[in-house]
């Protein structure tokens, strides 16, 4: 146990574990939620007369991720107002998958993409409900499966992206932290560090799991510190290693091992500047657009309003941070905009209190909600899609 009697009072408990078929529901209800949203996006794209897999595999961040497996690091190209655009933005373990996976099948690697994808988030959806189910019983588990499933972006889940895989990474991650299993909680976190920067957020998560084991084990006298202690160091010290290791190595690359990998993300538009650019898009947009700009800034108050009701719920100190950090990356980097729905989309834990609320109400009633919100984002993807899409 990472909390004391003093903390329980205020932090989210452990409870008994689910059954099997509670976690058999959350993959269903999950699996269900997907092929939703893949046969309107296939018959949006049939009506539309486009490939519907071109649109999850050949477009965008998928080319990229194929690129690197064809060409290595170090492929470049020159944007129209002159910026190099280098492979090396995008992080390791994605591409190396599907390499293996082409290695080993007969498929493409966009398509071992797609498959990558299929598993790690039926993956993540199993590791959300663990943590879930551990803190606040099967029924939040399933729910906030559901929730995130139910994405207004969760095609995303399903295209040859990295988010599905570093979701998996860090729901796992993060309950190895909570069970106390300190050398796979760091080596997971290493793994998400490999797939996108913001893995680090997983790597402060297990720090922040680390310091609540060290203090109470120092106050209980424990016979087994000293074991255990070596263990919550292993863990400490193997979570950054992936992603502090591929930007140093892109650092190197770069000329300057510090601050190479920031001028890489710097060529594509992206930084982080404390949320000002975002702050001045949305100005424009209410300026503009009332009603648009209305709506994502509301959009960003539900945002901060769902992390304080997480921290009023008594989250545990692990999952604050790791939402905290993805949440403050998100909406505080520039770039392009119309991908940070995208780059939220791994902050499952801010669900859990929509989660929780839902699991109280009667069983017509939340399945009417995930049912609606399942078939809005259904729609919504295929319509985002075949639109602006999420670079």
């Amino acid at each position: 146990m990472l909390l004391t009697p003093a903390d329980a009072a205020r932090t989210a408990v452990p409870v008994q574990p689910a059954p099997g078929r509670a976690v058999l529901a959350a993959l269903a209800a999950y699996a269900a939620i997907k092929a939703l949203g893949l046969a309107v996006l296939f018959l949006w794209a049939e009506l539309a007369d486009r490939s519907a897999h071109r649109l999850l595999a050949e477009r965008w961040d998928s080319l990229w991720y194929v690129r690197v497996v064809e060409h290595g690091y170090g492929f470049t190209l020159t944007a129209p107002d002159g910026r190099v655009l280098s492979n090396t933005a995008f992080f390791p373990l994605l591409p190396w998958l599907e390499e293996a996976l082409s290695a080993v099948t007969p498929l493409g690697p966009a398509d071992a993409g797609l498959a990558v994808s299929a598993v790690a988030s039926l993956a993540a959806a199993w590791g959300i409900f663990r943590l879930v189910d551990h803190f606040y019983g099967p029924r939040a588990g399933v729910l906030t499966v559901v929730l995130w499933g139910a994405l207004p972006v969760g095609i995303v889940q399903s295209m040859a992206y990295s988010e599905s895989l570093f979701t998996a990474l860090a729901a796992w991650s993060l309950y190895a932290v909570v069970r106390g299993h300190w050398p796979a909680a760091g080596l997971l976190a290493a793994f998400a560090g490999l797939t996108r920067p913001v893995g680090l957020a997983v790597a402060a998560a297990v720090w922040a799991g680390a310091y609540l084991a060290l203090r109470n084990s120092s106050g209980t006298g424990n016979k087994n510190t000293g074991s255990e202690r070596l263990r919550i160091l292993a863990g400490v010290l193997l979570a950054p290693l992936g992603a502090a290791g591929y930007v140093l190595w892109v650092g190197i690359r770069e000329g300057n091992p510090l601050f190479g990998y920031l001028d890489v993300q710097g060529a594509w538009g992206n930084g982080f500047d404390g949320g000002l650019a975002f702050a001045r898009f949305i100005g424009g947009l209410i300026a503009s657009t009332p009603p648009a700009g209305l709506a994502l800034a509301a959009g960003v108050i539900a945002l901060l309003w769902l992390y304080t009701r997480g921290i009023r719920q008594g989250q545990p100190l692990p999952l604050l941070v790791y939402s905290g950090i993805v949440m403050v990356l998100a909406l505080c980097s520039s770039g392009y905009f119309g991908s940070k729905p995208r780059l939220l989309m791994p902050a499952f834990p801010l669900l859990i209190p929509a989660a929780v609320a839902l699991a109280r109400t009667k069983a017509p009633v939340v399945w009417t909600v995930a049912g609606l919100l399942s078939a809005a984002a259904a729609v919504y993807g295929a319509f985002w899609l075949h639109g602006s899409g999420p670079p």
